[in-house]
């Protein structure tokens, strides 16, 4: 038996001592209090499989398990894509009416006179559903009865950057999870050889609007929830094959030694970014097997390349991405983001809208055919639109953002098909009937999904945090 030594025993049981050793039984204790917060669940509901998250268990039937976000970065037009205003048609070129406008909110229309601009493009009934789609669509026309679209959007935000930040994470406050980062800590990941959480942008010709990578930040929760940017031209992801003479073994043995010292680190230490350095290192020696074989569109069959309209598989385009969200969807991610900048069409909207719909259309259509024909649509939740809509009135050849209305739709993963919910006045300036502001669009996505928007928080500077803030409700409405 080792002789005491009273100067030992005294640091053992000194005040910074105490602290640091406590903490794990404090720490494992709050996590126990987390996870029968977050647990609470309906009686009969099973936990899914793969890398759990925080919740034990989901709280409503999971209807959906995965989340594709086709993100149309600038805003379109709701009057060119799916809000059908004949009497604003009629009204083209002429004053509006101030009534609609008095003590308004508008960007750069301030203290401008005010004209109507009607849609340039023609609407036409489709489907059994009978939904009114633009011409500019045809392919997304041809699958009307899959999609519930929403006309009666509303967000806070007037401006890109702001309106996205609300969009993604019911917050304008930077440190605010994204929409995947809680996907992802809440549910988990069906995948250990990907991450749960990846992003993918392209860009049209027209109506460009910088995106910021804290769309996709994991804000307050540890980094390890955070979105993952692939590349859409090119490595989808920097490095990851080996430098010449390095092999598998050597590689093997590099992960191993770094986990090794890092571990001895989190032993001294309660961060929880030294626990996600050691997920994230063997999930990168994973991905230098997984990602070359996951981004080879050229095993699509060239049926499947047509269907989506891919040109040159990998080319950077909304077709290519398309078409590898529905792969990375197969191996068990749980947020894909999509995002196209081509809608912020202050000018030249005619061209612009015509440009950005030729992206999108095909492929966003043949995503929803792909899904559908494998058996994945039930389960996959799909979401189109943009951060905020467009004016009534015009701006220049162009129009302004508008934050009282606009459409967006949704489609799979327990959605009412072949609906539209709400609707905006008869010149669309303002929705007036069921209006879904988007608090309630988190709300209800995260029910699709087994989540209680109210149960599933943390803590960030003292106070519980939420994607739908303290405001949101499910819109039954928009639920088979």
């Amino acid at each position: 038996m080792p002789a005491f030594d009273p100067t030992a025993h005294a640091l053992s049981v000194n005040r910074r001592a105490f602290l640091q050793q406590s903490a794990y039984g404090l720490g494992g204790l709050a996590l126990a209090m987390l996870t029968n917060r977050l647990g609470a669940a309906t009686p009969g509901a099973t936990r899914p499989k793969g890398w759990h998250g925080a919740l034990v268990a989901p709280h409503f039937p999971v209807k959906a398990r995965r989340v594709i976000y086709l993100c149309m970065a600038g805003g379109p037009s709701q009057f060119e894509t799916f809000d059908w205003k004949p009497k604003l048609k009629a009204l083209h070129d002429q004053p509006f009416p101030e009534s609609f406008t008095a003590g308004q909110q508008l960007a750069q229309l301030q203290n401008m006179v005010l004209k109507a601009r009607g849609a340039f493009t023609e609407f036409r009934r489709h489907g059994q559903s009978g939904i009114e789609i633009s011409d500019l669509f045809p392919h997304i026309a041809s699958v009307a009865d899959d999609l519930c679209v929403v006309r009666s959007m509303t967000t806070e935000q007037i401006n890109h950057d702001t309106a996205h930040a609300f969009m993604n994470t019911g917050s304008i406050i930077k440190g605010r999870p994204s929409m995947g980062s809680w996907l992802l800590y809440g549910l988990g990941a069906e995948t250990q050889e990907l991450p749960g959480f990846i992003v993918l942008t392209s860009a049209g010709r027209f109506g460009l609007q910088p995106i910021s990578a804290r769309q996709w930040s994991s804000g307050a929760l540890p980094s390890k929830f955070q979105g993952i940017q692939f590349q859409s031209r090119g490595d989808a992801v920097h490095y990851v094959g080996n430098p010449a003479g390095v092999c598998q073994s050597t590689q093997r043995q590099v992960v191993e030694e770094v986990q090794r010292l890092n571990g001895l680190l989190a032993e001294e230490t309660l961060d929880p970014e030294i626990t996600t350095r050691i997920a994230q290192y063997e999930l990168a020696f994973k991905m230098q097997t997984s990602v070359p074989e996951l981004t080879d569109l050229k095993r699509e069959p060239k049926e499947m390349l047509d269907l989506y309209g891919v040109k040159e598989p990998g080319d950077g385009s909304f077709a290519s991405n398309c078409l590898l969200a529905r792969r990375l969807a197969e191996r068990g991610v749980r947020m894909i983001q999509l995002y196209h900048r081509a809608w912020d069409h202050h000018g030249q909207l005619e061209e612009g809208m015509k440009s950005g719909a030729r992206d999108v259309d095909q492929a966003t259509a043949a995503l929803i055919k792909d899904l559908k024909q494998r058996g994945m649509l039930d389960d996959t939740l799909i979401l189109w639109g943009g951060e905020f809509g467009r004016t009534p009135m015009g701006q220049g050849t162009g129009r302004d953002h508008h934050i009282n209305a606009f459409s967006v739709f949704m489609a799979g993963g327990g959605v009412k098909a072949g609906t539209t919910y709400g609707a905006t006045d008869d010149l669309g300036y303002r929705a007036v009937e069921n209006v879904v502001d988007v608090h309630d669009l988190h709300a209800t996505m995260l029910a699709l999904m087994g989540i209680d928007h109210v149960r599933l928080n943390t803590k960030f500077q003292g106070l519980d945090i939420r994607l739908t803030g303290v405001a949101g409700k499910v819109v039954p409405g928009l639920m088979a």
